[in-house]
């Protein structure tokens, strides 16, 4: 007689169960620090498809994993421990929750039967992340691990993207559970309606001087390059939101240079003077408009294209919302297909032509003088290929990339719109990582490069290969800039001593050179582009400026 019962599922541990459901979800790579308390989830990764990039920071990894976000449509994966391991990981929640990018943080805990009771370690992870986290979750049935990978992965993606929080206790994880993986969830892209659709075209009909603001991590590269060839083919110009530049080419007739803090000359009035503003994967908020100033009067039409109904963080007048993700968006707009006006024309090459000379590269002098970043970027810019990348963290050294770096396609600029100093080397090697083979710089400050700079660690180990620019100018120069406006003469908390850091990156496995002088530019960039290209490193250019020289 055949035996005809149903097999008995498989069973695993509940932490071999989330990592099975984070490869179905298309994982290919976590950072994490480690920590006893989630050793399930490492055991899980052990053999699994999913490459474990070990951290010397949570800080790190936790940037990391939300660089990997901003270059993906997958939510970029940080594993942290419990307490001290979470409270380092948060800058990258923070940077994660302003910057809208999708990543899921795990965070080992304590286990379930010593809650409160003020175990080693303990901590509350919905009263520490509530308010900065889109959801905080923890795993306290073992049987719903999958289910909550699921849940986390999708609220991740889903509407304004951002960062969640699993907290998984020590014992639960190690329980056998059925091993059957919850489905992926789809997510809601939105559209225009057909009445959105009129409501734009009858805006740029009757509109002499439109303007399309682009920003947001929610794009994808074919998105981008449709948008592109709609704009250009419409002699309609777009500036790119503070630090979202690439979306649309540098070299695009069309774009018409950046918007933000400190923002370039070119730009600094376009909000004033266009007659149609349409921002696409971003709002008019508190950076663009210059601390909810500019563009606030309500007789002004602005349209904006989010996927977010609650337009948070927006300021100023709405003309229209269109409820829609980017790519979706551009899949609708190109359907509009207008006559072009000659005001149009005479618009965006007005723009362009102020674009082109602000970004015009500045003479190089390779000089006996003191270094500069301007001969830096004169000698660097025309050897790049045309998919390189440029990630940075926060700084007044940032400007050089806004101004020259030929950001040519979408997610080819990373950085931290949030301002979080400490991003550059971590977003340098997790871009390098995804993208080997790629030319990834990173702009650093002297300030901001020693928060992180441990991290070069891992790019040895793991074979990441950026080359890392910094800019030694021996003082906080942003926060100095503004002291001298608000406390002039008066230099206070802002002032450095560096060590030497072409010999931290040779400690560390890569190539190092210091650069003192304008004329040894050309000679450091060809060694640093050989320690790259043939001794397969990563390369510092440790450059010594003058104080008080600022891209713009």
């Amino acid at each position: 007689m055949s035996d005809h019962s149903t097999p008995s599922p498989a069973r695993k541990s509940a932490g071999h169960v989330i990592v099975d459901s984070l490869v179905a979800h298309g994982v290919k790579r976590t950072y994490v620090v480690p920590g006893e308390s989630y050793l399930d989830v490492l055991d899980g990764l052990y053999k699994s498809d999913i490459e474990t990039v070990v951290c010397r920071h949570e800080g790190g990894a936790a940037y990391m994993a939300e660089a990997d976000g901003k270059m993906d449509s997958i939510p970029g994966i940080a594993m942290v421990t419990r307490g001290p391991g979470a409270a380092n990981a948060h800058v990258g929640l923070h940077t994660a929750w302003q910057d809208s990018t999708p990543m899921v943080l795990f965070v080992g805990l304590i286990p379930f039967e010593h809650r409160d009771r003020e175990a080693f370690q303990e901590f509350d992870p919905k009263a520490w992340f509530g308010t900065g986290a889109k959801r905080v979750m923890t795993l306290d049935h073992a049987e719903r691990a999958s289910e909550i990978v699921a849940e986390a992965m999708f609220a991740a993606v889903s509407g304004r993207p951002g960062p969640v929080v699993i907290g998984l206790p020590e014992d639960i994880i190690k329980q056998e559970i059925d091993a059957t993986l919850h489905p992926v969830i789809p997510v809601g892209v939105g559209g225009m309606t057909v009445e959105d659709w009129k409501a734009l075209e009858a805006a740029l009909q009757e509109s002499e001087k439109p303007l399309f603001v682009f920003g947001g991590n929610d794009w994808t590269d074919h998105g981008a390059q449709q948008f592109t060839k709609w704009l250009e083919d419409h002699n309609i110009p777009a500036a790119a939101e503070w630090r979202c530049e690439g979306t649309v080419p540098f070299t695009s007739p069309s774009y018409v240079g950046p918007i933000g803090y400190g923002r370039p000359k070119p730009t600094y009035d376009l909000l004033a003077e266009t007659d149609l503003l349409v921002f696409v994967g971003t709002v008019p908020g508190d950076v663009i408009t210059d601390g909810f100033t500019a563009r606030q009067n309500w007789d002004q039409k602005n349209f904006i294209v989010t996927i977010d109904p609650s337009l948070r963080g927006r300021s100023g007048p709405v003309t229209h919302q269109i409820v829609a993700k980017p790519d979706v968006f551009v899949r609708d707009l190109v359907r509009i297909n207008l006559p072009v006006k000659e005001s149009w024309k005479a618009w965006t090459k007005k723009m362009r032509e102020e674009q082109e000379k602000f970004s015009a590269l500045p003479t190089n002098n390779n000089g006996d003088g003191p270094a500069q970043m301007d001969t830096l970027m004169a000698t660097m810019v025309p050897q790049l290929p045309e998919d390189a990348m440029v990630t940075f963290g926060a700084g007044e050294h940032t400007n050089w990339a806004h101004r020259y770096f030929p950001t040519n396609s979408y997610a080819s600029m990373i950085s931290a719109r949030n301002g979080s100093m400490g991003y550059s080397i971590p977003s340098a090697v997790a871009a390098s990582l995804k993208y080997p083979g790629r030319r990834v710089v990173t702009i650093a400050g002297d300030g901001e490069f020693l928060m992180n700079g441990q991290e070069l660690a891992t790019a040895t180990q793991y074979g990441a290969t950026p080359l890392v620019i910094v800019m030694d100018n021996s003082e906080y120069g942003t926060i100095r800039t503004h002291q001298e406006r608000d406390y002039p003469e008066r230099i206070s908390g802002t002032q450095l001593k560096n060590p030497d850091f072409a010999l931290m990156a040779q400690s560390f496995g890569g190539f190092g050179v210091r650069v003192e002088k304008d004329s040894e530019i050309p000679a450091a960039l060809e060694a640093a582009y050989k320690a790259i290209d043939e001794d397969k490193k990563f390369a510092l250019i440790h450059l010594v400026v003058e104080q008080r020289r600022k891209a713009y």
